[in-house]
């Protein structure tokens, strides 16, 4: 899921493979804002999905935020979602209507989404991409071909990513 509009080959891209029930990506979140507002729309951020068993309402999640992205708010959807992971693990699909209905999106849109599965596809090849990569954990970038794992601790990772985007954007 990309909030950048394609056609732009020569921007960088950060990719991010997060879990949308994950507690370590909701930290990561003031990083991404950080990262998206220095960078706007030279550096391209998308948000890969890596679902973990261990969440049972992640892959629903990470399929309604692809519904969200189809109606243009992807970014805002998958951070109010990971603001409140602990209502997503409680209320599991629930919850992620009710995000949709909060964010002024197509509600039964999304339950149709849920339902037919129409987004599976997408949420399963970013997720074997990342386990092709290496990706065992959520958050991990990917930035100019260097996989920075984010599910240790964020500490310092912020800075490591500029140092790479300032890099390839020079």
């Amino acid at each position: 899921m990309s909030d950048s509009s394609p056609g732009r080959p020569d921007r960088p891209v950060l990719d991010v493979w997060c879990e949308l029930q994950c507690p370590d990506c909701r930290s990561a979140l003031d990083d991404l804002r950080a990262l998206r507002e220095r960078y706007g729309d030279r550096l391209d951020v998308r948000l890969r999905h890596f679902p973990l068993e261990k969440h049972k309402h992640a892959f629903a999640a990470a399929q309604a935020a692809e519904e969200a992205a189809e109606q243009g708010q992807g970014w805002p959807y998958a951070e109010a979602v990971l603001a409140r992971t602990e209502e997503l693990a409680g209320k599991g699909e629930r919850f992620l209507l009710e995000v949709a209905r909060e964010l002024g999106l197509d509600a039964e849109e999304f339950d149709t989404a849920l339902i037919d599965g129409r987004h599976i596809l997408i949420v399963d090849a970013d997720q074997a991409e990342g386990k092709a990569i290496g990706v065992t954990g959520t958050p991990t970038y990917v930035i100019g071909g260097e996989r920075l794992d984010g599910g240790k601790s964020q500490e310092g990772l912020r800075e490591r990513i500029e140092d790479i985007a300032d890099r390839l954007l020079a």
